[in-house]
């Protein structure tokens, strides 16, 4: 069984939110899999589905996104997984990267991210499976780099354009999922992680 995790905060007030990426995300897959994530288990919302030829479980957790490793590990203690490097995906949002773009990495540091120190912390590894999806705001005709104001930026619902592009990302975030779990994450990060413009640096707290 395969965990995958979308980050995000609880409450229709969140919805849209860039913060909110992560749920998002996993709901592109549930709707894919014709599943609905209503079910409470490890303080989450999850459900069970086929995909990618794999028995996983959708998981949104509630504890709110700074406590989202209290969710994670009661999940993975629930499903038995043995090995998180392998069998935990974790989809949350990434300020360092512009709307539009996401990268897939087998390990890293949170960079500012609570609910990704959160999900660390309580799995007592930073290698687990994650993929970031850009909601930083893309840099001027010029280069220079717009900052997004953090925290009021991450919680204020996107306008109708952002999430047009986030759409569209979304369906590309559910197809390298699949493709982690076809032909591992060496391949999806070499198919999916190269079509990105180049990197504007790793910054970005939250």
């Amino acid at each position: 069984m395969k965990l995958i995790v979308g980050l995000g905060n609880p409450g229709i007030e969140y919805q849209f939110t860039p913060h909110n990426a992560g749920f998002l995300a996993v709901d592109r897959i549930a709707e894919d899999c014709g599943v609905v994530i209503t079910n409470r288990r490890g303080r989450a919302l999850t459900a069970r589905a086929r995909f990618a030829g794999q028995d996983v479980l959708l998981a949104k957790p509630e504890t709110y996104m700074n406590l989202s490793g209290l969710s994670v590990a009661a999940l993975v203690e629930e499903l038995e997984i043995e090995d998180v490097t392998k069998d935990v995906i974790v989809l949350y949002d990434e300020l360092a990267f512009p709307l539009g773009q996401f990268r897939i990495a087998q390990r890293g540091s949170a960079n500012g991210h609570n609910g990704v120190k959160s999900v660390s912390g309580a799995l007592g590894t930073e290698e687990w499976i994650r993929v970031r999806i850009g909601v930083g705001k893309p840099a001027l005709e010029d280069g220079r780099e717009i900052k997004a104001g953090g925290r009021d930026y991450l919680l204020t619902p996107m306008r109708k354009q952002e999430l047009a592009v986030l759409d569209e990302v979304l369906d590309r975030v559910k197809v390298a999922v699949e493709t982690v779990l076809t032909k591992g994450v060496s391949a999806a990060m070499n198919e999916f992680n190269r079509r990105a413009e180049p990197e504007q640096g790793e910054g970005g707290g939250k």
